[in-house]
C-alpha cells in the first residue's frame, strides 16, 4: 500500500472490516484480477489519466499566468489543493467500482432528477468551452512549432480525438492515454534547462507572501478550480466502471466484497500517484514561469501558446519547444476527457447504453455526445470566440458545479443504499468534506471579488 499504517485515508486494517472480507469460494476469481494487477504499471490507470488530463492546455495557461504574474508566491497552492485533490477522486473512484455505476447513473436512482438534469446542463455548457479553450491552445502551440493556420490545426486535433475515441476499443485507447502522460514530462524537463534558485524556492513553498489584494485571491480561486474540476470525478468514476465492464470475471464490489481489498487498494495507489503527478507538473509550470517571465518583468500572460512564445528569448529554444510540445501532447490527453465525462453524465441521466468499449452503433446516443461536445469546441474555435473569456466562463461555471456535485458525490459515499458496507470511513470522510468546504470558501471568495470589490 502506498500509504502508512493509520493514515486516515488508508483502508481500514480491522480483518472484520468489509474491505478484508473472505472470499467465500470466490478465490479463483480474485486470484485471476490479482494476477492481471499484479505489476505496478497494471495499477495505474483511471487516477493517472484524470490527473494528467487536468493539466490540460487551459490549466497550463492559468498555472502560467499564477507564475508570471505572482512568482514563487503561489507554489503553495499546489501543496494545499492535493490532499483534498486525492479524497474526492479516491470518493469518486470507489463509488463507481463499489456500486458499478458512475456518478450520474447513481444520482439518477438516489436523488431528484432536477439535480442531475441541472448537472448534466452546466457540465455540458463548461466542457464545450473547455475543449474549445484547449483546441485553440493546440492549434496555437503548433502555429508556433511548425506555422500555418492555428484554427486548422485545431480542427485537425479535435477530429483526430474525436476518431480514436468512437473507434478504438477502450482497451487499447487507455493504453494511448497512459502513453500521453508523458507528455507533461515536458514541464519537469524545462525546469532543469534553466536555473532555478533552490533555496529562495523552498522558503516561498514553506512561507508564501500572502496578500488579501483582488487579484491574487482571484487567481488563488482560479488555480483551486483549475486544479479540483467536476469533469475530473464523472471520468474517473466512469473509468472504475469501464475497467469492471473489461473483465468479464469481475463484479462490482456490493456483490463481490473479496475483490474489495485488492481493488480499492489499487484505487489509492492510482489516485495518490495519478494527482501528486498533476499537482508536480502544475508546481513545475508555476515554477518554470515564475524564473523567466516573472524574474524578467513578463508578468501578464493570457494564454499556454502565449507562455510558450514568451519563453524563447528568455530560456532559449529548447524550453520554448518543451513547453509548446506539452500543450499538444496533454490537449490530446485531456480532450477524450472532457468530452467522455459529458457523454457519461449524459449517458447515466438518460438511462443510455455507455462505455469506450461498445462499437458507436451499440451506443449511438453516447457517442453522439462526444462527438457533439468535441465538434461544438471546434465549431467554437471558428467563431469570434475570446479564449480568455472563454476560459474565465468555463472557470466560473466550473467552479459553481463543483460544489454542488461534491456534496452530492459526500452523499453518495456515506450512503449505504450506493455503497453497501462499503460506505466511507472517517478520514476519509473528514478530508472530502473539508474539500468541499474548501471549493465553497472558494467561489464565495470568487464572487464577491468579483461582484462587490473594488
Amino acid at each position: 500500500m502506498l500509504v502508512s499504517e493509520g493514515t486516515s485515508m488508508a483502508i481500514d486494517p480491522r480483518p472484520d472490516h468489509p474491505d478484508h472480507a473472505p472470499a467465500e469460494g470466490n478465490a479463483s476469481v480474485a486470484n485471476v484480477v490479482a494476477d492481471q494487477e499484479d505489476s505496478w504499471l497494471a495499477k495505474l490507470g483511471p487516477g493517472l489519466i484524470t490527473g494528467a488530463a487536468d493539466d490540460d492546455p487551459s490549466g497550463i495557461a492559468t498555472y502560467s499566468q499564477a507564475g508570471a504574474r505572482f512568482g514563487f508566491d503561489m507554489l503553495w497552492s499546489m501543496l494545499l489543493s492535493y490532499p483534498f485533490m486525492v479524497a474526492i477522486q479516491i470518493i469518486s473512484a470507489r463509488i463507481g467500482r463499489v456500486s458499478g455505476h458512475g456518478l450520474a447513473t447513481n444520482m439518477r436512482r438516489h436523488y431528484p432528477r432536477w439535480i442531475l438534469h441541472m448537472t448534466v446542463l452546466l457540465l455540458m455548457a463548461a466542457n464545450v468551452i473547455n475543449i474549445a479553450a484547449d483546441l485553440a491552445a493546440m492549434g496555437d502551440a503548433l502555429k508556433l512549432l511548425v506555422g500555418g493556420s492555428s484554427r486548422w490545426y485545431a480542427a485537425g486535433f479535435g477530429i483526430l480525438s474525436l476518431l480514436l475515441q468512437i473507434y478504438l476499443p477502450y482497451t487499447r485507447y487507455v493504453r494511448i492515454l497512459k502513453w500521453l502522460t508523458l507528455a507533461l514530462l515536458a514541464y519537469v524537463a524545462a525546469v532543469f534547462v534553466i536555473k532555478v534558485p533552490w533555496s529562495e524556492v523552498a522558503k516561498s513553498v514553506v512561507l508564501p507572501h500572502l496578500t488579501w489584494q483582488k487579484e491574487y485571491i482571484t487567481m488563488v480561486v482560479a488555480v483551486l478550480g483549475t486544479t479540483i474540476s467536476p469533469y475530473l470525478f464523472f471520468w474517473q468514476a466512469s473509468e472504475e466502471v469501464e475497467h469492471l465492464k473489461a473483465d468479464q470475471k469481475a463484479e462490482p464490489i456490493v456483490k463481490a466484497p473479496w475483490q474489495a481489498r485488492l481493488h480499492l487498494s489499487r484505487i489509492q495507489i492510482d489516485t495518490y500517484v495519478g494527482m501528486g503527478f498533476s499537482n508536480l507538473v502544475a508546481f513545475f509550470i508555476i515554477l518554470t514561469t515564475a524564473v523567466t517571465l516573472h524574474a524578467h518583468g513578463k508578468l501578464s500572460i493570457d494564454t499556454s501558446a502565449q507562455a510558450a512564445e514568451a519563453l524563447r528569448p528568455v530560456a532559449g529554444n529548447f524550453a520554448f519547444f518543451l513547453f509548446a510540445m506539452g500543450i499538444i501532447g496533454t490537449g490530446m490527453l485531456a480532450i477524450p476527457v472532457l468530452a467522455g465525462s459529458a457523454a457519461y453524465a449524459a449517458a447515466g441521466n438518460f438511462k443510455w447504453a455507455n462505455s469506450l468499449e461498445l462499437k458507436p452503433a451499440l451506443a449511438k446516443e453516447f457517442y453522439g455526445v462526444i462527438a457533439l461536445a468535441t465538434l461544438g469546441g471546434v465549431a467554437l474555435d471558428f467563431t469570434a470566440l475570446d479564449p480568455i473569456k472563454a476560459l474565465f466562463w468555463s472557470a466560473v461555471i466550473n467552479g459553481v458545479l463543483s460544489v454542488p456535485v461534491m456534496v452530492i458525490t459526500m452523499l453518495m459515499a456515506t450512503n449505504a443504499d450506493v455503497m453497501g458496507k462499503f460506505v466511507i470511513r472517517r478520514g476519509l470522510k473528514t478530508m472530502g468534506w473539508c474539500g468541499t468546504a474548501l471549493m465553497g470558501a472558494a467561489v464565495a471568495i470568487f464572487f464577491y471579488t468579483q461582484v462587490f470589490a473594488r
